[in-house]
């Protein structure tokens, strides 16, 4: 009887011991996951800070380009109205198109292209794309790394239990938006 209460109490201690690990395990990468996505955040912002800089900058010598400034600007109203993971991806791809058009009018104006502001925003601008798709990758692994967590057996049925669920991706949505943007004159 006696080592029976042991055998017992052992595989509760070892299960107990287990849970914690596992919930310890989940918190850990939840936390990355959050951390990671923080990171986007901070990069988009700053993004979202110089675009209007670079905007008025080119505006000064492409003022007849009208249509691309407003389709700039509606598509960094909508990068910064975005929330979720899936919807700022779609609004944050747009943006890039938008800004790549823009970028491509500008190949046209020599003064411009030499204007001191003009080429410190765009390096920062490039800076500031090159830290998004780090952080990007970033978060795209660690989410990854949380939801092979939560969907394995058994801790599958641990996260379902206190209510971890899957995380989206941050990524390019489909194969139109990785073609270049195609500028006509």
């Amino acid at each position: 009887m006696f080592i029976a209460l042991l055998v017992i109490g052992g595989i509760i201690v070892i299960v107990a011991i287990w849970l914690i690990a596992v919930y310890n395990g989940l918190i850990k990468l939840k936390n990355q996951v959050d951390e990671g996505w923080s990171d986007i955040d901070v990069q988009l912002k700053r993004r979202h800070d110089l675009i209007p800089n670079l905007v008025e900058t080119v505006k000064g010598y492409a003022k007849h380009e009208r249509e691309l400034f407003e389709n700039v600007t509606k598509a960094r109203t909508a990068a910064m109205a975005a929330k979720a993971p899936a919807e700022m991806a779609k609004s944050e791809n747009m943006l890039t198109g938008a800004l790549k058009s823009l970028f491509a009018v500008a190949e046209n104006y020599p003064d411009l292209k030499a204007n001191q502001n003009f080429l410190k925003l765009q390096d920062e601008l490039t800076d500031t794309e090159n830290k998004i798709q780090a952080a990007r990758r970033f978060y795209n692994g660690v989410v990854r790394d949380f939801n092979i967590k939560i969907q394995v057996f058994p801790n599958n049925i641990v996260a379902g239990v206190l209510g971890f669920k899957k995380r989206d991706f941050f990524e390019v949505e489909d194969a139109k938006e990785r073609e270049n943007v195609e500028v006509k004159f």
